[in-house]
Order: C-alpha cells, then structure tokens, then sequence
C-alpha cells in the first residue's frame, strides 16, 4: 500500500452537533464521554472538545474531533466501536444535525452561532486571511519590536506566532468573518 501526501491525506477537524432530548442530557453526557474515550484509541486522534449548549431553548451539544490525517479519521468512522455508541446516542437525541469536516484554514471561517456551511472558497480565505494577518504582524512589531528584536530568533518565531495565532484564532477571524460575511457566504445572505 503507498503512502498518500499530506495534500491527499491532511489533517482534519470534524464538528458534530446533536439537539438533546429534554432530560436525557446526563445520560447523553456518559455515553458522549465514552464515545470520546474509545475515540482516543485510534491511530491520529489529537484530541476532542465538547461545546455544551449555552440557550437552554436549543439543547445543541457540538462536538469536536481532531486527527491527524483524513485515513485515520475515516478508520475512526468505520469503526464498529463508534457505530455502536452513535446508536445509543441517537436514542438520546431529538436530532442529529450534518457534520462538517474541516481541513485547512476554513476553520478560521465559521460564524458563531450559525449552522454548519460550507467554508468559502480557498482564494477568499486566503485573501481574508492576508487583510488580516499583514497589520497584525506590522502592529506587533511596531509594539514590540525592541523587545522581540532583543530575543535569540527561535525564541522571537515562538513568541510572535504564538500571539498572532491567538490574536486570529480568538479575536480576528471572528471578526473578519463576520465583517466580509456577504462576501464570503454570498449563498447564505440573512
């Protein structure tokens, strides 16, 4: 069997969402938790996260799952462990809403609060991403030049990706994608 390329085969995030049946959610929140659990066994699996619903009116749980490569992750989705707890899980739920997989910088573009869509195209992502990152990277070192300037390389790479990671994680990207909204998701104008 060859290997494929990380172009073939990236590393993927994927977001399931599930609405709760009224009062099953402890019993959701076991089964969810195991299923997590057996999700860690398998080859690339970098980790899970769980987003409890914050509206008591819409009961969403999202939960996120991260590998490694795309050929792990579909391993994970073939697997009879997982068939087995998504069947007790779906006992528990009023529905199941479609999954999103995501690959690559998209992650940066999702609207809060929104229903999974699908991510812009990759040129308007990497467009957005610029408008973004260029006067970030121009502020950070109008601010703390002297400072990173006085530091050995490696560590000034480490301490400037670090806050410009953070910065378009938490702070810009939801910002940016919520202002170029129209143009990004032309299909799905409010």
């Amino acid at each position: 069997m060859s290997k494929q390329s990380s172009a073939d085969d990236p590393p993927v995030t994927v977001i399931v969402a599930h609405r709760v049946k009224p009062g099953r959610e402890k019993a959701f929140e076991e089964i969810m938790s195991n299923l997590i659990q057996a999700a860690m066994t398998f080859e690339g699996h970098l980790g899970s996260n769980v987003i409890r619903p914050s509206d008591l009116k819409d009961p969403q749980y999202r939960i996120i799952f991260k590998f490694d490569r795309m050929s792990n992750l579909h391993r994970w989705e073939n697997s009879e462990v997982r068939h087995r707890w998504l069947v007790r899980l779906t006992e528990l739920t009023q529905e199941s809403l479609p999954y999103q997989i995501l690959t690559g910088l998209e992650t940066w573009f999702t609207l809060p609060g929104q229903r999974t869509i699908e991510p812009p195209s990759r040129h308007k992502m990497a467009l957005i991403t610029w408008l973004a990152i260029f006067p970030l990277i121009v502020a950070i070192n109008v601010l703390f030049g002297s400072f990173l300037n006085a530091l050995p390389l490696l560590l000034r790479s480490l301490v400037l990706t670090v806050i410009l990671v953070s910065l378009m994680t938490y702070i810009v990207m939801p910002r940016m994608t919520r202002l170029f909204n129209r143009w990004l998701y032309p299909k799905h104008r409010r």
